[in-house]
């Protein structure tokens, strides 16, 4: 049931291999013709008729929210260029779970849009509906499994996505960064490491003037305390709201590399601090620094890639782990990719994990010398755990020890997976 830390690096490992293969083999279609782009929305109610358990916090025990502070959604676009066509797909919970994923999958099979066109995210609350977790680890973060609740939420998926493709209108594309260092900082080791500062934000406006936004930040969203047994979509929820009351007619948002990375709390209590939390965040995307750009490109390219890993060893100490079979006992046994979404001259890249924002300004920097603007999210509907920077893997910390489930190097590993994803769609 134990051994110890395998921690040999991870080009001498066969999964390194596999993935080197598995890239040299992806071929992006660069030859499709673009033709105008075209764009459509919708947004799906997934709050509960009656209380569920909450997913996020392990010391609630799965106990049912109280009452509902805000609804939670689903919310989705569909692209379109006239040759390809894709979807994102934003949830308001704490992941984007693999049992619903499988549903979805199976509901998608008999559309146009497959799940390798699919690019998934989810706004990281802590404090928004479970029970979709079906295994020992899924009900001990989200409370006692329920099927119904699996297929409620993939229902609302598969939906959103049918009603924004039926609503798509010619669109233009603008893409902005700002720099919101105020309301982030490094939960894992505080000054002593770095943060990813910037909101991404991609724009669609269609001809008659109607505005989807979809925007990014690391900062998670546990402004919300476990003893708040409230349904919400955590800081997000207040964001997004914010924003279609005063800049777009429909917004979404998708958590970025929120791994290590926290919010910073301002306000005597846990509301106020969510509403101090949205509108830093606001000012920041509607900043005149802001730099943006407007795409003349209508590029739309998907894949979805297996992403192969070593054996998984959940860490007890330093040294001792468990074995493999234990984990997928414990943790479930279901697929890992990772999902790469290219419009105009911005490539998003699905992680399927807690992804470190450290881990972000170096492959941010690799992908603008190469014609690209990077937008890193986490929790794309498969779950590996936390990615942090590798040196700190021998600190004795929830995200180091705890929730990471794949042994060392998986910093650097990861990093280049993302880089090998540029290289495939540099311009």
């Amino acid at each position: 049931m134990v051994t110890v830390v395998d921690r040999s690096h991870y080009e001498e490992k066969p999964f390194y291999k596999e993935w080197k293969q598995i890239i040299a083999q992806t071929k992006i279609d660069t030859t499709a013709p673009a033709g105008p782009l075209q764009v459509g929305w919708a947004k799906i109610n997934i709050t509960p008729n009656q209380p569920t358990p909450m997913a996020g916090y392990g010391n609630r025990r799965g106990k049912p929210y109280e009452v509902v502070h805000d609804s939670v959604y689903v919310r989705a676009m569909v692209l379109d260029n006239g040759s390809t066509r894709a979807a994102m797909v934003a949830a308001d919970l704490l992941i984007v779970p693999p049992t619903v994923v499988e549903r979805l999958k199976a509901k998608l099979a008999a559309t146009d849009i497959s799940f390798n066109q699919v690019f998934l995210g989810a706004t990281h609350s802590h404090n928004s509906i479970g029970g979709w977790g079906d295994t020992i680890t899924g009900e001990l973060f989200a409370g006692e499994y329920n099927p119904d609740v699996v297929e409620r939420i993939a229902q609302a998926m598969f939906q959103a996505i049918i009603r924004a493709r039926d609503t798509m209108k010619p669109a233009q594309m603008t893409y902005w960064e700002t720099i919101d260092s105020l309301n982030v900082r490094n939960r894992l080791v505080g000054e002593e490491g770095e943060v990813d500062p910037e909101v991404r934000t991609i724009q669609f406006t269609t001809k008659e003037g109607e505005k989807a936004i979809l925007t990014s930040y690391a900062a998670h969203s546990t402004l919300l305390g476990s003893k708040v047994m409230q349904l919400s979509r955590d800081y997000p929820g207040l964001l997004v709201d914010s924003l279609e009351r005063s800049t777009a007619n429909f917004a979404m948002y998708m958590a970025g590399a929120v791994g290590s990375m926290g919010p910073v709390e301002k306000g005597k209590d846990d509301f106020e601090e969510l509403v101090n939390q949205a509108n830093g965040v606001k000012q920041s995307i509607n900043s005149p620094e802001a730099i943006k750009e407007t795409q003349s490109s209508a590029i739309i390219q998907a894949i979805t890639l297996p992403l192969p890993l070593r054996d998984p060893s959940p860490r007890l100490t330093n040294i001792f782990v468990l074995r493999p079979w234990v984990f997928r006992w414990a943790f479930g046994d279901y697929p890992i990719y990772v999902k790469a979404l290219r419009i105009g001259d911005v490539l998003m890249i699905g992680m399927p994990a807690d992804f470190s924002g450290e881990l972000v300004a170096e492959l941010d920097a690799y992908a603008t010398q190469r014609g690209l603007n990077l937008m890193i999210t986490s929790f794309n509907g498969g779950y590996i755990g936390y990615i942090t920077h590798d040196k700190y893997f021998n600190r004795d910390t929830y995200e180091t020890v705890t929730m990471n489930w794949y042994g060392p190097y998986n910093g650097a590993y990861l990093q280049e997976v993302v880089r090998d994803i540029v290289d495939k769609f540099k311009k």
